[in-house]
């Protein structure tokens, strides 16, 4: 029993030091934050990480350096599983980070303190110039989901978008 505290005790200090920044560039947000789902990942207003062996379909969103994504308005089925597949076309960097409005701000912000992370979780992808990545995320309940770029400036450039979910 004691091994196993420790063992526990350790795996909690290491995803600390990843959530303070001490690391390479990449990061993990709490899983209580991750677009509003809960640490034991039941759904959420926003859904949650998909199985890949249950996409629905598959939808290609692009990223440039017009800080747009195409298409930036997105309607889905309540129940679906999406694959979005995503490109990035522009020279730097992008991303696609699935959330409430309110947590991709918060993130936001948390990117202009830290502009070298990049995302490890599954609402968010992060691509290079030329890279081509994915999110496979499932939509439970109607209503409206937010996804932005949150490489610092871009969503307030305008790189924002969302997803309709519909009965």
């Amino acid at each position: 029993m004691k091994k196993r505290i420790a063992v526990l005790l350790v795996g909690a200090v290491s995803g600390l030091a990843l959530a303070g920044g001490d690391h390479d560039g990449a990061h993990a947000m709490p899983a209580h934050e991750i677009g509003g789902m809960q640490s034991d990942s039941h759904a959420s207003a926003v859904g949650r990480a998909g199985n890949p062996a249950e996409v629905s379909r598959t939808i290609e969103v692009i990223m440039d350096d017009s800080m747009h994504f195409v298409p930036n308005d997105i309607t889905v089925k309540a129940g679906e599983t999406i694959r979005f597949f995503t490109r990035n076309n522009g020279t730097g960097p992008h991303e696609m980070v699935i959330g409430s409005m309110g947590q991709l701000k918060e993130h936001a912000e948390m990117m202009r303190s830290m502009p070298g992370m990049q995302h490890t979780e599954p609402n968010m992808v992060t691509l290079k110039a030329g890279q081509r990545g994915g999110i496979v995320w499932k939509f439970e309940q109607p209503g409206t989901v937010d996804f932005a770029c949150l490489v610092p400036g871009h969503m307030e450039a305008g790189m924002i978008g969302k997803v309709t979910v519909t009965e």
